[in-house]
């Protein structure tokens, strides 16, 4: 495999990032499309709906997985596209939802911003 990472790496963020990174590169997203943010929201929409049909057709962890980490893939390059620090932006997030209480709504629980408008 033609990886841009080595094994030893694969648990950080930083190679993760470096592989989509190179991704990108290899295939020219930038110059070719691949990066437009529109497009982009597409493809995770097509994606979540693959998640979707992996949960409610039953299918096995290893491919709910890969389901999940082509959405991830997607994601990390969204940041990519944008010029953005998702790592940042992941633990700015993190921080207000970790302050925020929690609601049983339906009989599930909710860790939203309850606004009562």
């Amino acid at each position: 495999m033609n990886d841009p990472v080595s094994e030893t790496d694969h648990n950080s963020y930083d190679a993760m990032l470096a592989a989509v990174q190179a991704f990108h590169h290899k295939h020219d997203f930038r110059n070719t499309g691949g990066e437009e943010l529109a497009y982009r929201v597409a493809l995770m929409a097509e994606e979540l709906g693959e998640i979707s049909a992996c949960v409610t057709k039953g299918k096995d962890t290893p491919k709910l997985a890969e389901e999940v980490a082509d959405l991830m893939i997607l994601v990390m390059g969204t940041a990519i596209a944008a010029d953005f620090d998702l790592k940042a932006a992941f633990w700015d997030k993190m921080e207000k939802l970790m302050a925020r209480e929690s609601r049983m709504v339906n009989g599930r629980i909710r860790v939203s911003e309850f606004r009562d408008t």
